[in-house]
């Protein structure tokens, strides 16, 4: 069972839709002892990092999630939960989650924000450490596109998590992955038949 965290923003249903449509059990919920008996976790999320904060620390859901990803259980950051796993984000200066070391910083070199619409990933695995995470890709070509909604976009201090990177006006991570950890800017249950083979392929990861 794949637990999705309810904390009242963004796209929770969208992802539950997309796995009813790949036959993966789900459950949207903000019940810790639901969260803590899950086959893996999902923090969906659209917009923004300061809401998204106070939402789960009402929900007392941080101690939760954090323990989870701790335990190395299966874990999919979606948009703005992506961003919410590293120390800071320049949205309103907000102090996120802290999981993942690094900043959430705001486009400053297109003109145009958000990014809205459908923008290409190039695969970034090019390291041993990377290989385990040639399966997220299995049978989607380079550079395919994908559905992104954003302002922001993560800036990890260990660069080597990059297996995704997309440009905006500038390079920026738009998947990163980490031991348990695979996170997207991109929304891959609104990219078509290239997202759901995307959640197929995490999926199987697990």
């Amino acid at each position: 069972m794949i637990a999705i965290l309810d904390y009242k923003i963004g796209n929770v249903g969208s992802v539950r839709n997309a796995f009813d449509k790949l036959n993966f059990p789900s459950v949207v919920t903000n019940n810790p002892d639901i969260i803590h008996k899950a086959d893996a976790l999902v923090l969906p999320g659209v917009g923004a990092a300061g809401k998204g904060m106070e939402n789960l620390k009402n929900g007392k859901l941080i101690k939760c999630l954090k323990s989870q990803i701790a335990k190395k259980k299966p874990f999919l950051g979606i948009c703005l939960g992506m961003q919410l796993l590293f120390e800071t984000s320049e949205e309103g200066d907000t102090k996120c989650l802290a999981v993942l070391k690094g900043q959430v910083k705001k486009f400053q070199k297109e003109k145009k924000i958000p990014q809205i619409g459908w923008n290409e990933v190039r695969k970034q695995i090019t390291d041993n450490r990377k290989q385990n995470y040639r399966k997220l890709f299995w049978e989607i070509p380079n550079k395919s596109y994908f559905y992104f909604v954003n302002s922001y976009y993560c800036n990890p201090e260990n660069k080597s998590l990059v297996v995704g990177e997309t440009e905006y006006g500038e390079n920026f991570a738009s998947i990163i992955a980490k031991d348990n950890i695979v996170a997207t800017q991109f929304h891959p249950e609104k990219s078509g038949s290239v997202g759901m083979k995307f959640l197929k392929n995490w999926r199987n990861l697990w």
